[in-house]
């Protein structure tokens, strides 16, 4: 089950124009494509006949047309043409629609009550339009898992210590202390690493040299979205309470997890770090860097997938996934709120 009253990243905007692009986000069919303003739509991808699907069919100007008798549809699902039934279109010709909007270059998808879909709901990424930001161009993955492995994943800052040992391990990742907070919109799993040397993946990009005070933050929030943000600062100078200095590098990685179905999800990511804003060598190695870890990852989390889903033998609990826990108890709050607010249905 998912919740669905909630927006999820369907595409890098820049992916979606033209053309007919078949879709399954939640376990439903969908065809996605922009009119000729530009504008994106999203609509259910099975012609109400025969269920051919819709991406199968013709694009013409801002309508589909079903490639198996021409019955057309317009940007809201409605029945526009129907060529074999002497232009009496049949009342129940008609696909679902569902809300899509364009912002921080992703094409995100509503997959609930339309008349719930608030733009301004969409998870915000502060600083996306500081000229003072570095942003990296990004990426996407599928992975045959189901996409809470990869929030359980996002909410575990001890697995870089073992799957991530030239990237984002380092002293102390194995054995320090975390702690766990829960807030209105998710939880947040991070601890403070004192006087160490800086994991090998930013000891190249931080301002300063020698060891540093770095934050772990691994936050999950409503529906799967992972915000990680990272801190490197001069030792004496890290700590909750602390405030950045001159040197102080962060780094924010924004993780959106779609699921495709049971078995699959889609993972979007794009950095954010407080510096070096036009440095393309950065930007490409924090880009290059990141994709190397998220194969690591993917290779762990589908044989996860498989050994859990296929097990014989009970599996246990470790006192690190305290986060992940605390997170499906929440999700799943709100996936049984969501289904007993929904009228009943004939």
């Amino acid at each position: 089950m998912f919740l669905k009253n909630c927006w999820y990243v369907a595409a890098w905007a820049k992916d979606i124009g033209r053309e007919l692009r078949a879709e399954t986000f939640l376990g439903e069919k969908i065809v996605m494509y922009r009119q000729e303003d530009g504008t994106p739509v999203a609509l259910e991808n099975a012609c109400p006949h025969r269920k051919l699907p819709l991406s199968d069919g013709n694009l013409k100007g801002d309508t589909v047309e079903c490639g198996y008798h021409g019955l057309t549809f317009d940007c809201s699902g409605t029945c526009v043409a129907a060529p074999t039934q002497a232009n009496a279109i049949p009342r129940r010709a008609v696909v679902k629609s569902y809300p899509v909007v364009d912002r921080y270059r992703f094409t995100w998808i509503w997959m609930g009550d339309p008349a719930l879909a608030n733009p301004d709901d969409i998870f915000e990424i502060e600083n996306f339009d500081n000229p003072s930001w570095g942003l990296t161009d990004g990426g996407v993955m599928d992975i045959d898992c189901h996409y809470l492995w990869v929030c359980d994943n996002l909410l575990d800052p001890s697995h870089v210590a073992w799957v991530h040992v030239s990237s984002f391990a380092g002293a102390g990742t194995d054995d320090e202390p975390l702690d766990l907070t829960k807030t209105d919109r998710g939880v947040i799993v991070s601890r403070w690493i004192y006087d160490r040397p800086p994991s090998p993946y930013y000891a190249n990009v931080v301002d300063f040299e020698g060891n540093c005070d770095r934050l772990q933050h691994y936050e999950m929030c409503l529906p799967a979205i992972g915000l990680n943000k990272s801190i490197y600062t001069p030792v004496g100078t890290g700590g909750y309470d602390s405030t950045p200095v001159d040197k102080t590098f962060v780094n924010i990685s924004y993780n959106f997890m779609t699921p495709i179905d049971e078995d699959r999800s889609r993972y979007f990511w794009v950095q954010h770090r407080n510096g070096r804003p036009h440095d393309k060598e950065v930007s490409k190695f924090m880009n290059d860097g990141a994709l190397m870890a998220f194969n690591e990852d993917k290779d762990i989390l589908e044989k996860v997938h498989l050994g859990m889903k296929h097990a014989t033998t009970p599996h246990i609990d470790l006192g690190l996934d305290a986060g992940a826990k605390t997170f499906r108890l929440m999700l799943d709050r709100a996936i049984k709120s969501e289904n007993a607010e929904e009228p009943a249905t004939e």
